[in-house]
């Protein structure tokens, strides 16, 4: 890759958060500035290395010596997608938009010049839908589409099905984004939470050229578990409509043993029915205390005001040193 210099300020930046991805960076870096380079304007990409122990740091600081439009951010461990991707965005220069994506290369580079047309035609915010993914099995594709359901049964936005972090906003949406005070953020669900209008492009995810993805089943239920709690009171709501369905049925049965107390009918007592009880009445109490110790947990989060990340070094381009 040629060495490029500029000092103009970007119109497009593109975000990628990349942990243990260095099979795929080097590849992946040549197609962004293939499609990038094809837009016509100036663009920088922000590749955010979220703690990688594979040599994925020393491949971007490579790639930012040969081109001063790579801007690698190194965080000290690994901070998570989520952090990876509000590092980009606060880092971004870009004066018309920002395109988010994965660094595993099954979000298509190519498709960001029809992301760039719809903004074009006034799409304040393009959110990439994926239809199918190629090397995705039944139960991945089973999981997936209970995620998106239960988000949407239970959340107060509706996320589409097949969303994810790869997507197109407009400079005014990621300096809105950017103030949200909040440190839990799941931006499947703050982008179409902000309510800025929204065009979709679809495409078929390809499979998986190398390396393994990050999002296993209990990556998935976290971010499952943290997209309902970032947008919904309901599961409390649950909790106290169980809570007082089950008091109700308790004080039913206890009008009946009385009825049958005053009646003078024969109670034999059962130690099954007894335990049987015990055992509903003590995994609802537990439940309805796990779902408020998740609220409680995120609250704890909040207040404690640590920052999302921590970057560890910014690498060091021929640019800085004029």
């Amino acid at each position: 890759m040629t060495n490029v210099l500029t000092n103009e300020r970007p119109v497009f930046s593109i975000v990628l958060p990349a942990y243990n991805e260095a099979a795929n960076i080097r590849e992946l870096a040549q197609r962004l500035v293939a499609v990038a380079e094809g837009l016509g304007r100036p663009f920088e990409i922000i590749f955010v290395d979220d703690g990688s122990s594979d040599g994925t740091d020393e491949i971007l600081d490579q790639l930012a010596e040969g081109d001063a439009r790579f801007k690698p951010i190194h965080f000290t461990r690994n901070f998570g997608h989520m952090a990876a991707l509000a590092a980009g965005l606060e880092t971004a220069q870009a004066s018309g938009a920002v395109i988010c994506m994965d660094a595993d290369g099954q979000h298509p580079p190519e498709l960001v010049p029809d992301l760039v047309a719809r903004w074009e035609h006034g799409a304040e915010v393009v959110q990439t839908i994926r239809d199918a993914t190629a090397d995705n099995g039944a139960f991945k594709r089973l999981s997936a589409k209970m995620y998106y359901r239960g988000l949407n049964v239970l959340g107060e936005v509706q996320i589409p099905e097949g969303s994810a972090d790869f997507r197109l906003m407009a400079r005014h949406v990621v300096d809105t984004l950017n103030a949200l005070p909040e440190r839990i953020r799941f931006m499947r669900g703050l982008v179409p939470w902000l309510g800025f209008e929204t065009g979709f492009v679809h495409y078929e995810a390809p499979q998986r050229r190398r390396g393994a993805t990050k999002y296993g089943f209990w990556a998935m239920l976290k971010l499952a578990v943290d997209g309902i709690t970032s947008f919904s009171h309901r599961p409390l709501r649950v909790a106290f409509v169980l809570g007082t369905v089950v008091t109700f049925c308790a004080v039913v049965y206890a009008v009946v043993i009385l009825a049958c107390f005053v009646s003078g009918v024969a109670l034999v007592p059962g130690w099954a029915s007894i335990i049987l009880v015990v055992l509903i009445l003590g995994g609802i109490q537990l439940f309805t205390l796990g779902i408020a110790s998740e609220y409680i947990a995120r609250i704890y989060k909040e207040v404690k005001q640590r920052p999302l990340y921590i970057i560890r070094a910014r690498a060091r381009r021929p640019s800085d040193e004029q």
